[in-house]
């Protein structure tokens, strides 16, 4: 999943980015509203950790440029403490949820898992299809009850896949929210990624839509590791 952080506190920035990194997320930084504003507006994002106050433009006016634009990522916005009318403004232009500062950063992985979860469709943790299960808040995969040890990469196109179950997502939106803007597009990263899925999980869960790209759906009676639909 791929996240964007705006935030002017640079020693803030610093840790947000290492631990959504380590939590398994591609994060995007910016450190005042312009920059944040065309980012939000030119890069498909999972989710955006946005501070209300801000350089250049602030928070609440970079968010209601967003959603004026059509601009639809869940936005979990860091407020002051204090400022009751800011979580109030933020709610009313368009913020799907608020963390006070000081916070602990557990609740913000917390609150960014929920949003990401449920901008999907999914009210649980637990993502299933077939005998294959992916706990989002664990990082834990189980294919018939037993764990099942991915690489971080692997994970988090497995995880993709899964939220956004039967429906078909092309290999570019794979690229654009799993890895790094210095990302190699052309290479075949995902098409090598995804064999040793279906060699890992088992289950003829992930199919190959040719010229599309793959979808994760319920194990067809006689389908195969390798199925592909013209």
């Amino acid at each position: 999943m791929r996240i964007l952080v705006v935030e002017d506190d640079q020693d803030l920035l610093r840790q947000l980015k290492s631990a959504l990194g380590d939590a398994g997320y591609v994060v995007d930084v910016a450190e005042d509203g312009e920059e944040g504003h065309f980012l939000g507006d030119t890069e498909p994002y999972d989710a955006v950790v946005l501070d209300i106050g801000l350089p250049m433009m602030d928070g609440i006016s970079v968010l209601e440029r967003w959603r004026r634009d059509g601009r639809t990522m869940p936005v979990l916005l860091l407020t002051a403490r204090d400022r009751w009318s800011d979580k109030v403004a933020g709610i009313d232009a368009g913020a799907d949820d608020y963390v006070a500062k000081p916070f602990h950063m557990e609740e913000v992985l917390a609150r960014l898992r929920a949003l990401v979860r449920r901008s999907a469709g999914h009210a649980s943790n637990v993502v299933s299809c077939g005998p294959v299960e992916v706990d989002t808040r664990s990082g834990r995969v189980a294919v018939d009850g037993q764990t099942v040890k991915l690489t971080s990469h692997e994970y988090r196109l497995l995880a993709y896949l899964m939220l956004h179950k039967d429906r078909v997502v092309s290999r570019t939106e794979l690229i654009e929210h799993l890895y790094d803007q210095d990302f190699d597009r052309d290479s075949n990263t995902i098409e090598v990624f995804v064999g040793r899925l279906r060699k890992k999980v088992g289950a003829p869960i992930i199919e190959t839509i040719r010229g599309l790209g793959y979808r994760i759906a319920e194990p067809r009676e006689g389908a195969g590791d390798d199925a592909a639909l013209s």
